[in-house]
């Protein structure tokens, strides 16, 4: 058996964790108006007049109000000059009330009415600092877009990922923090779930643990869960059925949490028990694979540049090319922050150049058609002098986690 791996009762793995929050700050008002400035500023340059934040990760991002997307449009008017108008159902403005950080009056509009005719209104009495295009928040539903377009047929409009990508693939050093401490939470979780497994165990009732331990260091439990054994683990996002573990399997687990609206997003392989020579050597091509992502990822490099390190990798190790199988089929990395996968993407091809605080993950994974799958997941940031782990990549298949 891999060291770490099993020979604790659930009880006793749980015990084993302990909250990891009480010493960690969520955003503060200053770095909302920070990020509105910053926003303003990029607009003006390139003269579009405001941006419209949808209810969800866009409108939370710049202006820390949390509420949820619907058939009923909520959102704000981020101008280009000025501070922020929100649009809301008048019967909810008393309950956005309660969870505004950020300054900025709340226009309601009746059910009867058209909030699209509200917000052209509205666009007239803000101040577009004389910007003629306007920025829909990427994340809009289409019919939403629809009503703007017929509400303002005349308006020329843009995709808003120009202005929140420009913003949100930077993390400061607030946001750098929570990551971090996201990540650190997953993998205790990591590591008390390998600690637990026992033959006959299905996937669900590991799922459970996961989403229970997640609630012990803090977290309001898992915000996603894979836990794949044998076969299973070749399906890189897995299948429908629970397995049930046996002697011998490989384990493939992938988690995260969120942590004052942070995410994190760990993936573990590793045996039940002893590992044949082919998965072991799959292992540790995957791990070459990985760190040669890492090793990759200087300052103005391009995300290209870096999933084409781990594409080299894997093709000197006779696995590839491309996304042939047995290989990597998709791409080696995402970024992350606030939505589990966002700007920017480590792709082929990708000519976004890495600079000081993108974060991305790196993952590799190497799958063997009607086999098994192995994918080692840790993420790392961009510094002046180059990236640094969130979390250190796995010592080696017997000893996953050092």
């Amino acid at each position: 058996m891999a060291t770490g791996i099993g020979g604790k009762t659930a009880d006793e793995a749980l015990d084993s964790l302990i909250d990891m929050t009480t010493d960690i700050a969520p955003i503060d008002a200053a770095e909302y108006q920070s990020r509105i400035a910053k926003a303003q500023v990029y607009m003006q340059a390139n003269d579009i007049g405001a941006l419209y934040l949808n209810a969800g990760t866009n409108m939370t991002y710049f202006t820390g109000m949390q509420w949820y997307p619907s058939e009923r449009l909520v959102g704000a008017i981020l101008p280009a000059a000025g501070e922020v108008v929100y649009i809301a159902p008048t019967f909810e403005i008393d309950s956005l009330n309660e969870r505004k950080i950020t300054a900025g009056d709340i226009v309601g509009w009746q059910e009867h009415e058209s909030p699209y005719a509200l917000f052209a209104c509205l666009l007239e009495r803000i101040d577009k600092a004389g910007g003629n295009k306007i920025a829909l928040d990427e994340s809009t539903a289409f019919f939403m877009v629809d009503g703007f377009n017929k509400a303002l047929s005349n308006t020329r409009f843009i995709n808003g990922s120009e202005v929140t990508a420009h913003c949100r693939m930077y993390k400061s050093a607030a946001e750098i923090a929570l990551i971090q401490r996201a990540m650190d939470m997953t993998l205790a979780v990591h590591k008390a779930t390998a600690s637990m497994l026992c033959e006959g165990i299905t996937t669900s009732e590991v799922e459970a643990f996961i989403n229970r331990a997640h609630q012990k260091v803090g977290s309001s439990g898992s915000f996603f869960c894979i836990v794949l054994f044998d076969q299973a683990t070749s399906y890189p996002h897995g299948v429908k059925d629970p397995q049930v573990l046996q002697a011998d399997d490989l384990v493939l687990i992938d988690t995260g949490c969120r942590l004052h609206g942070y995410l994190s997003d760990i993936t573990r392989t590793y045996c039940y028990g002893q590992a044949t020579d082919k998965q072991k050597a799959i292992w540790e091509s995957e791990k070459r694979a990985q760190i040669a992502a890492f090793e990759a990822a200087k300052i103005g490099s391009t995300c290209g540049d870096v999933d084409a390190a781990a594409r080299l990798s894997l093709e000197q190790d006779a696995l590839g090319p491309d996304y042939q199988l047995p290989g990597l089929p998709h791409r080696t990395g995402h970024g992350i922050g606030m939505d589990i996968h966002e700007w920017p993407y480590l792709v082929k091809d990708n000519p976004q150049q890495l600079a000081k605080g993108m974060c991305f993950s790196n993952e590799p994974m190497i799958v063997v058609p009607g086999e098994f799958g192995v994918r080692l997941e840790d993420h790392f940031y961009m510094t002046d002098t180059g990236p640094r782990w969130f979390t250190k990549p796995c010592k080696s298949i017997e000893d996953p986690f050092g």
